[in-house]
C-alpha cells in the first residue's frame, strides 16, 4: 500500500528491561526487519538501562505529479505533499506533464481540467491509455457534467477549486489505499465463462483478449464480481471501492458501471453481468451454464 503514514509498533518495556542498547535494538530488528528504529527514551533503574524504543515503519512512498497552469496553486499543493513525505514533481502545461510521465512514472497525477496547451479531459485519457495511473481531476466548475466527461475519460477523483488540503489529503490517500497489496483470500483469479479477473496482474480478459480498464474500473469490476448475486446501492459501492465519504453526485457510480458494461458485455443496452436493480443499485450476476441437448 502506498502511504505516508507512519506505523508505530510497540516494543514492552518488560522486554526490553535490563538490555544494552545494542541488545534492545538486536530484538526490534528480530522482530520488525528492516525497521527505522530510533531510542526515544533511555532511563537508570536498579543499575539497568530500561529502553523505550518507537520502531517507525515507512511505507513505500508514492510518487505524485502535480499538472496546473496557476504557479500558486502548482506549488501549494506540491510543498504541501512533500510535507505528507510523498516523491512529488510539478509541471504547468501538458507537453511537460507528459514528459514528466514518462521519466517520473507516477503512482497518481493531480491533474487540472484547463490547461494552456491541452484540455485536461485528454490528457488523463491519454495517461491512463499507457499504464492505468491514478488521477484526481481539478476544476474550477462545480457543473456536474463537467466531472461526469472527466469520469468517463477515466479519472478516479474530482476536486472543486477553491479547497481544502485537508480535503486534498483525504482524497490522495483514499485512491493510493487501492495500490495495496493482495491478501492471500483475494489473490484467487475470478472466472466466469470467458470472462477472467486476475486481481494479482490487475488483468481482465474476455474470450483470451485483454480488457482495457481504468484503475478504477478494475476494482469496481472486482469488487462486484467477488460478491456474486449482492445487490450494491451507490452509496455503498463509493464507500467501499472509492474508499472514503464522497461528496457529489452519486451517478459517478453509473457512469463507471456504463464504461465497464461497454467494455465486458455482449450487448451493454441489455447487460447480464452486471445488472442493475432499479431503486437500488446493482449488482454481479453469474453467467448462466449453458444448457447441454437432450440426448434422445
Amino acid at each position: 500500500m502506498f502511504s505516508s503514514y507512519r506505523k508505530s509498533l510497540g516494543i514492552t518495556k518488560r522486554m526490553l528491561g535490563g538490555k544494552t542498547i545494542n541488545e534492545s535494538f538486536s530484538i526490534v530488528d528480530y522482530f520488525c526487519p528492516n525497521a527505522d528504529v530510533r531510542v526515544l527514551k533511555t532511563q537508570s533503574a536498579c543499575k539497568s538501562y530500561e529502553f523505550f524504543c518507537k520502531v517507525m515503519v515507512m511505507a513505500p512512498t508514492a510518487k505524485i505529479l502535480v499538472v496546473d497552469d496557476d504557479p500558486a496553486v502548482r506549488n501549494l499543493i506540491q510543498r504541501f505533499l512533500m510535507k505528507q513525505s510523498y516523491q512529488v514533481e510539478a509541471a504547468e502545461d501538458g507537453k511537460t506533464a507528459l514528459a514528466l510521465f514518462e521519466q517520473f512514472n507516477p503512482d497518481l497525477v493531480i491533474l487540472d481540467v484547463n490547461l494552456p496547451d491541452v484540455i485536461g479531459f485528454n490528457l488523463c485519457q491519454e495517461m491512463q491509455s499507457r499504464n492505468g495511473v491514478f488521477v484526481l481531476m481539478l476544476t474550477s466548475r462545480a457543473d456536474e457534467a463537467d466531472k461526469i466527461r472527466g469520469f468517463s475519460k477515466g479519472a478516479d477523483d474530482y476536486l472543486t477549486k477553491p479547497f481544502g488540503l485537508g480535503e486534498l489529503e483525504v482524497r490522495v490517500a483514499a485512491i493510493l489505499r487501492r495500490q495495496r497489496v493482495v491478501t492471500t483470500a483475494e489473490q484467487k483469479r475470478l472466472v466466469f465463462e470467458k470472462l477472467m479477473i486476475d486481481p494479482v496482474r490487475r488483468e481482465v480478459s474476455l474470450n483470451n483478449l485483454p480488457v482495457p480498464l481504468t484503475a478504477l474500473e478494475f476494482d469496481l469490476l472486482h469488487f462486484l464480481a467477488s460478491h456474486p448475486g449482492r445487490v450494491w446501492r451507490r452509496a455503498e459501492l463509493i464507500q467501499e471501492v472509492w474508499d472514503y465519504e464522497y461528496v457529489g453526485d452519486q451517478r459517478v457510480v453509473d457512469v463507471h458501471i456504463g464504461q465497464i458494461r461497454k467494455k465486458i458485455e455482449a450487448d451493454a443496452a441489455q447487460p447480464a453481468l452486471i445488472q442493475t436493480v432499479r431503486g437500488v443499485g446493482y449488482k454481479f450476476e453469474c453467467p448462466a451454464p449453458a444448457q447441454q441437448p437432450e440426448k434422445v
